[in-house]
């Protein structure tokens, strides 16, 4: 069976977001990771074959490790996803907030 990861399901669990924080920085190891949480390795590990799959994350062998470097691409196609609708939304606000700023001066 083949297991299709969705990148906002991904992005949608706080563990994930805070390994991209950590790997955005700087390409790390699954141990250097792992150690930066409380989780178990194999947890961490997990996290990181999602955010992998969904190609937030790429591997890059260098000997008998595997360093993980935050993909900034895939990140960027996210947020080009999501601007439209952040620009929606910050227009309702400021009407919104023109609206009630209008009527307290009534």
């Amino acid at each position: 069976m083949i297991l299709r990861r969705d990148v906002f399901q991904a992005l949608a669990d706080p563990t994930r977001r805070a390994i991209l924080l950590l790997v955005a920085s700087q390409s790390m190891t699954a141990g250097a990771i792992a150690a930066q949480f409380d989780s178990a390795r194999p947890t961490v590990s997990k996290h990181l074959k999602v955010l992998s799959d969904c190609e937030l994350l790429t591997t890059e062998q260098q000997g008998r490790e595997v360093h993980y470097h935050f993909n900034p691409q895939k990140m960027k196609e996210v947020a080009d996803f999501i601007e439209p609708f952040r620009k929606l939304w910050e227009d309702r606000f400021n009407h919104l907030e023109s609206i009630m700023k209008s009527r307290k001066n009534l």
